[in-house]
Protein backbone atom coordinates (compact mmCIF):
# COMPACT_ATOMS: atom_id res chain seq x y z
CA UNK A 1 0.00 0.00 0.00
CA UNK A 2 2.88 2.41 0.76
CA UNK A 3 4.28 2.08 -2.67
CA UNK A 4 0.94 4.25 -3.85
CA UNK A 5 3.33 6.85 -2.33
CA UNK A 6 6.13 6.20 -4.46
CA UNK A 7 3.92 7.53 -8.01
CA UNK A 8 3.24 11.01 -8.41
CA UNK A 9 -0.62 10.10 -8.94
CA UNK A 10 -0.97 10.59 -5.07
CA UNK A 11 0.58 13.53 -5.56
CA UNK A 12 -1.05 15.02 -8.48
CA UNK A 13 -4.67 13.74 -6.83
CA UNK A 14 -3.88 15.97 -3.98
CA UNK A 15 -2.60 18.84 -5.87
CA UNK A 16 1.34 18.43 -4.48
CA UNK A 17 3.49 17.14 -2.04
CA UNK A 18 2.58 19.78 0.49
CA UNK A 19 -0.88 19.46 0.27
CA UNK A 20 -0.98 15.67 0.40
CA UNK A 21 1.30 15.72 3.98
CA UNK A 22 -0.87 18.22 5.38
CA UNK A 23 -3.42 15.87 4.18
CA UNK A 24 -2.17 12.98 5.71
CA UNK A 25 -0.95 14.39 8.69
CA UNK A 26 -4.53 15.79 9.64
CA UNK A 27 -6.33 12.35 8.81
CA UNK A 28 -3.67 10.15 10.87
CA UNK A 29 -4.35 12.75 13.63
CA UNK A 30 -8.10 12.43 13.54
CA UNK A 31 -7.68 7.75 13.12
CA UNK A 32 -5.22 8.19 16.51
CA UNK A 33 -7.62 10.36 18.15
CA UNK A 34 -10.31 7.15 17.55
CA UNK A 35 -12.13 8.16 14.32
CA UNK A 36 -13.67 5.87 11.99
CA UNK A 37 -11.73 4.93 9.09
CA UNK A 38 -13.38 5.58 5.53
CA UNK A 39 -11.79 1.46 4.02
CA UNK A 40 -11.60 -1.49 5.54
CA UNK A 41 -8.92 -2.20 8.57
CA UNK A 42 -7.81 -5.60 7.14
CA UNK A 43 -4.86 -5.44 9.50
CA UNK A 44 -3.33 -2.20 7.55
CA UNK A 45 -1.44 0.39 9.74
CA UNK A 46 -3.08 3.85 9.92
CA UNK A 47 -0.43 4.65 7.34
CA UNK A 48 -2.11 2.58 5.15
CA UNK A 49 -5.08 3.17 5.94
CA UNK A 50 -4.83 7.13 4.86
CA UNK A 51 -3.30 6.24 1.85
CA UNK A 52 -5.99 4.18 0.53
CA UNK A 53 -8.65 6.38 1.67
CA UNK A 54 -7.16 9.14 -0.85
CA UNK A 55 -6.54 6.75 -3.42
CA UNK A 56 -10.16 6.17 -3.65
CA UNK A 57 -11.26 9.65 -2.90
CA UNK A 58 -12.72 9.22 0.10
CA UNK A 59 -10.87 12.11 1.74
CA UNK A 60 -9.78 15.18 0.34
CA UNK A 61 -8.21 18.44 1.41
CA UNK A 62 -10.19 22.05 2.07
CA UNK A 63 -8.60 25.37 3.08
CA UNK A 64 -11.02 27.54 4.76
CA UNK A 65 -10.05 31.17 4.56
CA UNK A 66 -10.76 32.50 8.42
CA UNK A 67 -8.66 35.31 8.33
CA UNK A 68 -9.66 38.72 9.07
CA UNK A 69 -9.22 41.16 6.12
CA UNK A 70 -6.56 43.82 8.01
CA UNK A 71 -4.83 40.49 8.83
CA UNK A 72 -5.02 39.37 5.06
CA UNK A 73 -3.35 42.51 3.75
CA UNK A 74 -0.88 42.31 6.24
CA UNK A 75 0.37 38.87 4.59
CA UNK A 76 0.58 40.49 1.17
Amino acid sequence: MIEALKSDEIVEKVGGKFKLCALIQRRLEQLIDGARPLVARDGRTDLEIVVEEIMQDKITLEFIDNAPLEQEEALL
